[in-house]
């Protein structure tokens, strides 16, 4: 194996940038990292979750920079350790020889782990001219709950590259749970969630209730309510979420991890855009359609 395997998967991507570059080889080190996990047994004990799931497996249109997870029981004793020298030792066989940093934290429930890789300007013939400011780094955050909220559901997962593999990952109903978790208890404004958001009502999938029940209920302004969550409460809630965003910051966050053909979706971007998707996902039935 060597970097050529990384080069060929690359001209797949046709980037259109730098930036569209490093986006691309960045989820081709998710594809290597998601398969040594696998390899090591990894999806015994976990399931993929968050935005990089919903690209890798469901072919989200929007790049995406962590690897999150979710135990299928709480375990605060897990530790990163034991799997990341086995990613450590897998990418180096496609000649990526990352830094590992283990930062997680005795006293909290998510613990977190970075992949660092700094010699890609060495190893890495670049298809587009990058100047000095450009960034030649891949940094990709880990990050695992290891008390995790009751309810989700899990199936089976398969990707095709490095070689074809099988994970487990969060069901989609589940993993929109997740995601107006996010947007509605996250202490601070991501644009890829409501772009996110979008592709979600788009599919008519219905969030899983009983797990978003549990998730707001363990960290969140309504954390220890009793609070159960309803479709009609959830549609209340991210109403008066979406009367509160800086749509123009938004907006700039979401573009950069979206292709350069693709930014023009967000012109539409703003409160009366964002209310209508409210108002389609209060229409959706309880189907997921893909």
């Amino acid at each position: 194996m060597s970097i050529k395997i990384i080069e060929e998967r690359l001209k797949e991507y046709n980037p259109r940038s730098p930036r569209d570059e490093l986006n691309a080889l960045k989820e081709i080190t998710q594809e290597i990292a998601l398969s040594a996990l696998a390899r090591a047994n990894f999806f015994n004990k976990a399931a993929f979750q968050g935005g990089s799931c919903l690209r890798i497996v469901h072919g989200l249109n929007r790049f995406s920079e962590d690897l999150d997870f979710i135990l299928f029981k709480p375990d605060r004793a897990f530790m990163w350790e034991p799997f990341l020298k086995a990613l450590q030792l897998e990418c180096k066989l496609y000649s990526l020889d990352f830094d590992i940093i283990d930062r997680s934290q005795a006293d909290r429930a998510v613990k977190m782990a970075f992949l660092k890789e700094s010699s890609l300007g060495k190893v890495f013939v670049f298809t587009h001219p990058r100047g000095v400011s450009d960034k030649q780094i891949i940094k990709i955050k880990l990050e695992i709950d290891t008390n995790p909220p009751a309810g989700s559901n899990f199936e089976k997962s398969f990707i095709n590259f490095p070689y074809s593999f099988s994970i487990v990952s969060q069901d989609l109903p589940s993993l929109f749970a997740g995601k107006c978790h996010a947007l509605l208890c996250r202490p601070f404004i991501k644009g890829r969630d409501w772009f996110d958001f979008v592709w979600y009502v788009s599919k008519k999938v219905v969030p899983n209730y009983a797990h978003l029940t549990h998730a707001i209920d363990q960290e969140g302004p309504w954390k220890n309510q009793n609070i159960t969550v309803t479709k009609g409460w959830l549609i209340e809630a991210l109403t008066e979420k979406i009367e509160t965003i800086d749509w123009v910051y938004a907006k700039h966050d979401a573009e950069n991890f979206l292709r350069e053909q693709e930014r023009e979706g967000l012109n539409v971007w703003g409160k009366e855009f964002f209310l209508a998707m409210v108002k389609k996902l209060s229409e959706n039935e309880s189907t997921v359609i893909i």
